[in-house]
């Protein structure tokens, strides 16, 4: 971010009465000087901006205040307050491990920037459909107590005829004014490699306009994208994010601890896992989790809550066969 961008934050912020965001933006230029090479000066700004951390300490909790989009930005993003957290997910170990990272550095960001360290915030998470993604873009938002914002891609790409460069900016512009987790899902859709779509010609400026926007940005903001088809994707992206995060099908103990996790309330105890369990292979996270709200809900209307082995499997089954039409 330019010094002027840097300068119109702060006011936005001070004029808002936002303390948070006003020192983080004030952190920003710390960093900024730092990468500068102005070390003294990076030095300075830090220390003040601890100063004034230690006299809010009470404030440091609460979350960033969630301002919703207006004039064109609106059509463009959607804003909201996440509850999830990463403790709502059933990850992989090592899935698991990637996502607690993101959000230690995240946290813990002054410690980096203070030996010139930038902390991860530019991932593209890539996997099937109903596998996660969505859901750890809401669980990085909700761990670090700031807003979602998801993209709107139909708006964007209308919007974006012959304005392509202006309308990108606007939301870069934002991730610069309110911190928050900026998510664009179904990446492919302005991603994919140049000289392959009928619409190159738009969609080539698009590509490029989001490779130089990213490049640039220095924000605190998380920048999150997600695509189903990552073989679709301009190989310059990839360079461009801090991350890479692969998500797979869930194996056999991701399924079982899914299922029984979404059936915790309920009497599972004449199921037999092994069976449920290669019933539903090749089902996603998210295929798994309405299988179970599926048997779960009949349970309720029969006015029990015993899960039978009959409507577990058949909940399964229905999803198998929506799966594959």
């Amino acid at each position: 971010m330019t010094a002027a961008k840097h300068l119109i934050a702060l006011l936005r912020s001070h004029i808002e009465g936002d303390d948070d965001q006003f020192l983080s933006v004030a952190m920003q230029v710390a960093a900024h000087e730092a990468r500068q090479g102005h070390g003294k000066l990076a030095t300075q700004l830090k220390e003040l901006v601890d100063e004034a951390r230690q006299r809010n300490v009470k404030r440091t909790n609460r979350p960033v205040p969630l301002a919703q989009p207006k004039g064109d930005l609106a059509a463009l993003v959607s804003a909201t307050y996440s509850e999830t957290r990463l403790t709502s997910m059933v990850l992989p170990p090592q899935l698991e491990e990637r996502l607690k990272r993101v959000i230690a550095e995240q946290r813990q960001q002054h410690k980096l920037l203070e030996k010139g360290l930038t902390p991860r915030r530019k991932l593209l998470l890539i996997g099937p459909p109903g596998s996660g993604k969505t859901m750890t873009a809401s669980a990085l938002a909700g761990e670090l107590n700031i807003p979602l914002f998801t993209v709107v891609f139909d708006s964007l790409i209308t919007k974006f005829m012959g304005e392509t460069a202006s309308k990108l900016r606007l939301v870069f512009d934002a991730m610069s004014s309110t911190r928050g987790v900026y998510f664009f899902d179904e990446f492919d859709a302005i991603g994919a490699r140049r000289g392959e779509r009928n619409d190159v010609g738009e969609i080539r400026r698009v590509l490029n306009s989001f490779l130089q926007f990213l490049e640039n940005d220095e924000s605190d903001s998380l920048i999150v994208a997600a695509t189903n088809h990552p073989e679709l994707l301009d190989p310059a992206l990839f360079r461009r994010f801090d991350d890479v995060v692969r998500y797979d099908l869930p194996d056999t103990t991701v399924a079982t601890s899914i299922l029984q996790s979404r059936l915790s309330l309920f009497d599972t105890g004449e199921i037999d896992w092994k069976k449920i369990i290669e019933k539903s292979t090749g089902l996603s996270q998210g295929e798994l989790t309405r299988a179970a709200d599926e048997a779960a809900k009949k349970a309720v209307l029969s006015d029990h809550m015993r899960i039978s082995q009959s409507d577990l499997s058949a909940s399964i089954e229905e999803r198998q066969f929506a799966s594959r039409h």
